[in-house]
């Protein structure tokens, strides 16, 4: 009962969100769900929702590896990340392909990652931390960071979009007219990986889907315009992350709850509104003629 006692009204909440750690957090939310809603559309429709969970396993060693030797943790998870999402994208350019390769790359990275955090005495609150998030504590120097990789993003998705959703579609067709689909789709993977690299940070590894694949799947089963999906996922992501934020302030709770819980609620409704409308797009089953190229104009970023 006194741990239940702690989740009470806080009548001091405004005083909360006017604190620095708070500033920060929806600062780094705000970037998160930024990149997260740019990133989140590609992997629905690439069908990629099981590499994107598997990239936050595969950072878990690279967090505990740099508290061993004294790193950064973000950049421990970067780099794993990165390195995982090269090695996902050169092994499979088919899906089923992809799906050997990262769950083959996924087993060997989560026992690295349980060598590495039996061997690191101090890295209890840094499993935690990777596991299921810590907002509150974003530090200053991490905000940075998030913001670089976010700009990286914004130019890289804005550089492929069009060709990279063309090869996401019908890949076959793409590869026949020319496109580099395999380097599409190392690119994408990277882009990925950076994405998981800050929303592991916000919502942990096993809450992930919360925030990179959730809000696209739920603005997909509302429209099958990419510009409107990804300003739709994007609003999901925000509105989350910041509603999240402030009912943890009021009621003491770890924002990881209520952001996973708006996300899974929004999800749920949109899915019970939509279900007789037979949107072909809500599970990612976007179809087009395979003679002629998707139509992609539609695509602002």
């Amino acid at each position: 009962m006194s741990v239940l006692a702690d989740i009470a009204y806080q009548s001091n909440w405004l005083d909360i969100l006017g604190t620095n750690f708070m500033r920060n957090a929806f600062i780094g939310g705000t970037l998160v769900a930024l990149a997260s809603g740019l990133i989140g559309y590609f992997v629905v429709i690439r069908r990629d929702a099981f590499a994107a969970h598997a990239l936050a396993h595969i950072g878990f060693p690279g967090a505990t590896g740099a508290v061993l030797i004294g790193a950064p943790v973000t950049l421990g998870l970067a780099v794993f990340c990165i390195a995982g999402g090269l090695a996902i994208g050169a092994l499979g350019k088919r899906v089923d392909r992809r799906e050997v390769a990262t769950g083959t790359i996924l087993a060997f990275a989560t026992s690295l990652g349980v060598l590495f955090a039996s061997l690191a005495t101090r890295s209890t609150n840094t499993v935690t931390s990777v596991l299921f998030g810590n907002l509150l504590a974003i530090s200053s120097d991490q905000l940075v960071t998030f913001a670089v990789f976010t700009v990286v993003l914004l130019i890289a998705v804005a550089s492929i979009a069009r060709p990279l959703l063309f090869a996401s579609i019908t890949p076959q067709v793409a590869e026949a007219k020319g496109l580099p689909v395999r380097a599409l789709g190392i690119a994408f993977m990277v882009m990925l990986a950076l994405v998981v690299t800050m929303a592991v940070q916000v919502v942990g590894t096993l809450l992930l889907f919360a925030l990179v694949v959730s809000p696209a799947a739920t603005a997909i089963a509302i429209t099958a315009r990419p510009s409107a999906v990804v300003a739709i996922g994007t609003a999901i992501g925000l509105g989350a992350v910041w509603a999240g934020l402030v009912a943890s302030a009021m009621f003491n709770l770890p924002p990881s709850f209520p952001i996973v819980a708006i996300v899974f609620v929004g999800w749920l409704i949109t899915l019970g509104l939509t279900r007789d409308r037979g949107h072909g797009a809500a599970s990612g089953d976007i179809v087009h003629d395979h003679h002629h190229p998707p139509e992609t104009t539609n695509l602002s970023i």
